[in-house]
């Protein structure tokens, strides 16, 4: 039987929005364990492959053209220098679903991004958040944080968008930004990530039924 004492908490995030502390220091807060790159590790070990070659794909859906040169491999009639086994976004989402499930059936964790919303939608134990915030703030942010130029900020702002929707859309049908998707949505540009923390852990341990036996 499967233990409803496991709590799961998935942060979906614009990039800037302070998704991954935010996850951190609830996952302190509530005593959770903190899943973020333990879901690369254990896909790249499933498909053979090394963790920074795999999150490279992350959250991604490639471009037209990586696309072409993907299928030509297999095609007769294009020549290409032998290459290493590159699965598609489908068998790599297909294989996260499984280890964010079994996670959730272990653990109370907090899950950070690939599509944990919607991979966990019945799940009776699980909470989702989306955390948005201003481009201007989190452009600021993406600044700091990767000692970037504001022209190379705002490119990392609006690429990352771009391909975290493109990829929710692919694998899940839906709008990556839809509100109607997750319990809370926050926008940590207007109350400050601090308070934001500050109040989800207020709100999930005052309201939420879900953390009364964690």
């Amino acid at each position: 039987m499967e233990n409803t004492s496991h709590k799961i908490i998935t942060i979906s995030r614009q990039i800037g929005s302070g998704g991954a502390y935010v996850g951190q220091q609830l996952a302190k807060k509530l005593n959770f364990s903190y899943v973020d790159r333990e879901i690369i590790s254990q896909a790249a070990k499933e498909f053979s492959m090394l963790e920074e070659d795999l999150e490279s794909r992350d959250e991604k859906v490639p471009s037209f053209w990586q696309s072409f040169l993907q299928s030509s491999i297999c095609s007769p009639d294009v020549y290409l220098p032998p290459q290493v086994f590159v699965p598609t976004e489908e068998a790599i989402f297909k294989v996260e679903s499984e280890i964010i499930k079994g996670i959730a059936k272990d653990r109370s964790a907090i899950i950070i991004g690939r599509c944990g919303s919607h991979i966990l939608r019945d799940n009776p134990n699980h909470i989702s958040i989306f955390l948005h915030a201003e481009s201007q703030f989190r452009q600021k942010r993406i600044k700091a944080l990767y000692h970037l130029s504001n022209i190379e900020a705002h490119k990392m702002l609006e690429q990352s968008d771009d391909e975290r929707a493109r990829y929710h859309q692919l694998l899940t049908g839906k709008s990556w930004s839809d509100a109607t998707q997750y319990d809370l949505c926050m926008n940590t540009s207007k109350l400050g990530i601090d308070f934001s923390i500050e109040l989800i852990a207020q709100i999930l341990n005052t309201h939420s039924p879900l953390l009364d036996s964690r």
